[in-house]
């Protein structure tokens, strides 16, 4: 059972896809949203969910006071059920959901406003995360002190961080390391 951790939806169970994602689990996520609203990054922020999955994620993210997230998946399957479990939670509203690979979604320039936070939590064998935090660091995608967070296989090491992220340390949970940088520059 995949639930959120806390905020207006706390306790509101996710549905999750039967194969092909990977939730991160509660305890990862309660440890890096716990990192995050002590950080201040969360309450308003505009945040991006890359590799969406169920949306267990950004949902939390909108659940802790986030004004909008975009969730980017692109198996259609499960980004029906990102957008099923955003109106199941009530948070619909803050969630917009887009059904399209990462990599397109990242060719097409960023869409408004740039962001505060982004999560990408990739399937732990795709490839492209060099190029995927590379087009990040784009104009208009990054706020001035943004912060991205990589979530991957412990085995997988520190991403190579493109010029304008610099890395601002990692945690790990027992196979899981997140990996954290801020726009170059700036620290939190």
């Amino acid at each position: 059972m995949t639930r959120i951790v806390a905020g207006t939806a706390g306790g509101r169970t996710l549905k999750v896809p039967p194969a092909g994602t990977r939730p991160t689990s509660e305890r990862v996520r309660e440890a890096l949203f716990s990192r995050l609203d002590h950080l201040g990054v969360v309450r308003g922020a505009r945040v991006l969910d890359l590799y969406a999955g169920s949306g267990a994620l950004g949902l939390e993210a909108a659940s802790r006071g986030a004004a909008e997230v975009v969730a980017v998946e692109a198996a259609k399957a499960a980004a029906a059920l990102c957008r099923s479990n955003a109106a199941q939670v009530g948070l619909a509203d803050r969630v917009r959901v887009v059904a399209t690979r990462v990599e397109r979604y990242l060719d097409g320039g960023p869409p408004g406003a740039p962001f505060d936070l982004v999560l990408v939590d990739p399937p732990y064998d795709v490839g492209g995360l060099d190029e995927v935090l590379a087009a990040l660091t784009g104009p208009g995608w990054l706020a001035p002190g943004a912060l991205v967070v990589v979530e991957q296989a412990r085995r997988s090491g520190e991403p190579t961080w493109p010029e304008g992220l610099a890395p601002d340390g990692e945690k790990t949970y027992g196979d899981t390391t997140l990996w954290f940088a801020t726009t170059a520059g700036l620290t939190r």
